[in-house]
């Protein structure tokens, strides 16, 4: 990488940095770009040769929020010999991704009734969710192919196993203390999957 090539990426980086503390202090509304290029120490100018808009800045944050996802479900996949085992393992994420989402889980749900109104917006919003129920799906296909689950509609059931995981992502937000929420993510799973497996 070229000195140049170097010094863009930190820049890019700055701004991403930058962003994520402004948008956690004052909200996403609250947050223009000026505020992110004076935090990140500059210029508009560089700010709009790495981004497009705010949004643009948020949706980059959100990658980066999930990378780290990504990264334990490819772990999992590869520590594992089977599918029930897999899944087990997984269930143990949503915990996790709850401890790590304090700051960013209001900004979300501020960014997601701005971008409701925006359809290029929403559809690149909504694309995770799409992303990780293909990869459940693809996950629940190659357990009937082994034979550890039952024959079933795959990206049907996994819509359901991420309906399941946010219902208790946002409970175990807004009711911290209501319950051990990584005890109900697993015994949530367990039922699920005590259904799923070929006896």
């Amino acid at each position: 990488m070229s000195p140049s090539q170097q010094r863009s990426e930190a820049t890019h980086n700055r701004i991403l940095t930058a962003a994520e503390a402004c948008f956690a202090e004052n909200g996403y509304d609250a947050t223009g770009v000026a505020l992110i290029c004076q935090t990140a120490g500059v210029s508009k100018g560089a700010f709009y040769h790495h981004f497009s808009s705010k949004q643009e800045v948020f949706l980059a944050l959100l990658s980066r929020w999930l990378e780290n996802t990504d990264t334990q479900l490819k772990a999992i996949q590869e520590m594992t010999s089977n599918v029930p085992d897999s899944i087990k393992l997984m269930a143990v994420m949503p915990q996790e991704i709850l401890a790590s989402a304090n700051q960013n889980l209001p900004i979300y749900l501020e960014f997601l009734t701005k971008a409701v109104r925006e359809p290029q917006i929403w559809n690149a919003t909504v694309e995770p969710y799409r992303r990780y129920s293909e990869f459940i799906a693809q996950v629940i296909e190659t357990g009937m192919e082994e034979g550890s689950l039952k024959s079933m509609d795959a990206l049907i059931t996994a819509h359901v196993v991420i309906s399941f995981v946010l219902g208790v992502l946002l409970q175990g937000f807004f009711d911290p203390e209501g319950a051990d929420w990584e005890e109900v993510t697993q015994e949530g799973i367990r039922v699920l999957l005590n259904s799923w497996v070929q006896k």
